[in-house]
C-alpha cells in the first residue's frame, strides 16, 4: 500500500525520532498530543497534530478510538505506535487493520505469540530456538509449581505468562520458598496484566542480556542485526545499553544471529523486531522473549551497522523490501547509549519532576542526542521518565566511552535532577571499562557507584545564570539571583518533586 502520511501514536523522543523518519522518507507525519504535551517538540515537527484529551494516558495516548479518528480525519494511512504505551497491543493492530489502516509493527498474530510466554516458549521449541529449561505451559496451582521447581532444580524462576518489566517474577532457591512466592508473584501479575498465569524456569545465575535486532519483510526476507549488551539494568529496567558486546565473537554472533531469525520466523514476524537472550557464563544463550517493536535501545544498532531502522520499518510497512541483508552486514565501531532520564540516583532512582530551564545538549565527534524535551517543557508525574538518549560511536569501544565521557560533562540540564552524574560513575568504573558485566552488575556496583552524591558539579555558574535569566524572560520578574545563591535543581544534584513513573 502507498503511503503519504502516518499518524504518530506516541510522544517525546520516539515520536519525534519517528517524525523525522517519515519527513526524510518523504511522508507527511501527524503527531497526536494530550494536554500537557502542547508545547513539546514533537507537537512542533509534525505536518499536522491533533490533542486527543486530558494528560492521563487513559485519555490520551491510550484511547484506541482516539487514534484512530485522529488517523482518518486527517488523511492518514497508517499508524506508528513507537515503543510502549500501545506498540505491543495485538488489539490495537488489529483495530488498525479494521479501520482500513496499515499498522508500522507486525502482525497482530505475531503480537499475541510473542506476548503470552508459555505459548512463546512452545513456538520457540519447536523451531529449534534454545530456551531456559522449564515448562511451557501455564501453572494450575501452587502444589503444581513446587512439583515442576523440584523436576527442574533449584533455583527457578517463577514468572508471569504474560509478564514483562521484571513485574510477576519470584527467584526460588528453596521448595519451602514457593508457595509464598507463587501467590505474591501470581497477585502482583494480575495488577500489573489481567492474567495470574505463572509458569517455572530454570534460574541462569549471573548471565548478560543480549539481544538481537531483526528485520523482517512481507517478501520473505529476515535479516539480524548483530548484537546489544543490555546487563546494566535496574529492577529489570535497561539504564546503558552498546553494541556489540565484548564477549560475542563473530561465531557466537552468527548463532544467536541465526536463533533469531528462526524464532522471527516462528510466529510470521514483519517488521523490526528484537530477540532478548540470556547469555550464561559457560557461554550457552536462551531465548528470552520477544520485543514485538522499535526498541528504546536502537540507535547504538543504527551507529554500527549503518541502517535507519525506523526508515527500514516504514518502507516494510507499505510493502517494499528492505533495502538490508544480513549478508551484507558487519559491525563497525562501537556504541553506547546512556538514558537520561527525570530520576535522582542518590536516592533511589525516585522519579523527578520539574520544568527545564536551560538546556545544553552536546555535539562534536560521533555523538547523537534523541531528546525529548527543549528549554521550557515541564516534566511531569503522568508519563515515563525518558527526557532523551545520549549517543556515542567510536572506532573502539574505548574511544567511545571517552566520547560518551566528554559528551556527558558537555551536557548541562537546569531545572530537575537526571541520571547525568550515574552515567558518568559507570563509564568510570572499573568492572563496566573490563567489560566485566551480568545483569546483577548494578547490584555488586551501586554501593560504589551511589554512596554519595557528587561531590562536583556538573553545571558551571555562567549556565546557571544563564538558566535563571531564561526562567526570569517568561516570568517578567526583573532580578536575577547571583551565582552564590539560590539555585535551581541541577542534573545530578539537587531536589525536586517526585513521582511513580511509567516505564517500559
Amino acid at each position: 500500500m502507498a503511503l503519504s502520511r502516518v499518524l504518530v501514536a506516541n510522544r517525546g523522543e520516539i515520536a519525534l525520532r519517528i517524525i523525522r523518519a517519515c519527513h526524510e522518507e518523504g511522508l507527511e507525519a501527524v503527531a497526536v498530543y494530550s494536554e500537557a504535551d502542547r508545547l513539546s517538540p514533537h507537537v512542533r515537527a509534525a505536518n499536522d497534530a491533533v490533542l486527543l484529551g486530558p494528560a492521563a494516558a487513559a485519555e490520551s495516548y491510550l484511547n484506541i478510538a482516539k487514534l484512530i479518528d485522529a488517523a482518518r480525519r486527517t488523511g492518514c494511512q497508517a499508524i506508528h505506535p513507537g515503543y510502549g504505551f500501545l506498540s505491543e497491543r495485538a488489539p490495537f493492530a488489529e483495530a488498525i487493520a479494521d479501520a482500513g489502516l496499515v499498522f508500522v509493527g507486525p502482525p497482530a498474530s505475531a503480537i499475541r505469540a510473542m506476548g503470552d510466554k508459555t505459548e512463546a516458549r512452545r513456538r520457540m521449541k519447536a523451531a529449534g530456538v534454545p530456551i531456559v529449561p522449564g515448562m511451557t505451559h501455564a501453572l494450575k496451582s501452587a502444589a503444581e509449581a513446587e512439583r515442576e521447581a523440584t523436576r527442574t532444580g533449584f533455583p527457578v524462576l517463577l514468572k508471569a505468562s504474560a509478564g514483562g518489566g521484571g513485574k510477576g517474577m519470584r527467584v526460588v532457591r528453596t521448595g519451602a520458598e514457593v508457595a509464598s512466592a507463587f501467590q505474591a508473584a501470581r497477585s502482583e501479575a494480575l495488577k500489573a496484566f489481567g492474567d495470574g498465569s505463572m509458569y517455572v524456569e530454570r534460574y541462569v545465575e549471573r548471565p548478560r542480556h543480549i539481544e538481537i535486532q531483526i528485520l523482517a519483510d512481507a517478501h520473505g526476507r529476515i535479516t539480524a542485526l548483530g548484537e546489544r549488551e543490555c546487563s546494566i539494568q535496574r529492577r529489570h529496567q535497561k539504564l546503558i545499553e552498546e553494541s556489540p558486546s565484548v564477549v560475542v565473537t563473530p561465531a557466537l554472533r552468527r548463532r544467536m544471529g541465526e536463533a533469531a531469525t528462526a524464532a522471527a520466523g516462528a510466529v510470521g514476524y514483519v517488521g523490526a523486531g528484537t530477540i532478548e537472550f540470556l547469555l550464561a557464563p559457560d557461554g550457552d544463550f536462551f531465548f528470552l522473549e520477544m520485543n514485538t517493536r522499535i526498541q528504546v535501545e536502537h540507535p547504538v544498532t543504527e551507529l554500527v551497522y549503518g541502517v535507519d531502522l525506523v526508515r527500514e520499518q516504514l518502507r516494510i510497512a507499505a510493502g517494499q523490501p528492505m533495502r538490508v541483508f544480513g549478508g551484507q552486514l558487519h559491525p563497525r565501531g562501537a556504541a553506547i547509549e546512556c538514558r537520561i532520564t527525570a530520576e535522582d540516583p542518590f536516592n533511589g532512582f525516585l522519579p523527578a519532576t520539574g520544568v527545564v530551564k536551560y538546556l545544553r545538549v552536546p555535539g562534536g565527534p560521533g555523538i547523537r542526542w534523541d531528546g525529548g524535551v527543549e528549554a521550557g517543557n515541564e516534566v511531569t508525574l503522568h508519563y515515563d521518565p525518558l527526557i532523551a538518549k545520549l549517543i556515542a560511536w567510536g572506532e573502539t569501544r574505548e574511544i567511545a566511552i571517552q566520547r560518551m565521557q566528554r559528551a556527558l560533562r558537555e551536557l548541562v540540564i537546569v531545572g530537575l535532577p537526571t541520571s547525568q552524574a550515574f552515567h558518568l560513575r559507570v563509564l568510570d568504573d572499573p568492572e563496566f571499562r573490563r567489560g566485566e558485566l551480568d545483569i546483577a552488575y548494578l547490584e555488586r556496583a551501586g554501593p560504589r557507584l551511589l554512596a554519595e552524591p557528587l561531590s562536583e558539579r556538573l553545571v558551571s555558574p555562567v549556565a546557571i545564570v544563564a538558566a535563571l535569566l531564561a526562567d526570569e524572560r517568561r516570568s517578567g520578574l526583573g532580578r536575577v539571583a547571583p551565582p552564590g545563591g539560590p539555585q535551581p535543581a541541577i542534573s545530578g544534584w539537587g531536589d525536586a518533586g517526585r513521582r511513580e513513573g511509567l516505564r517500559e
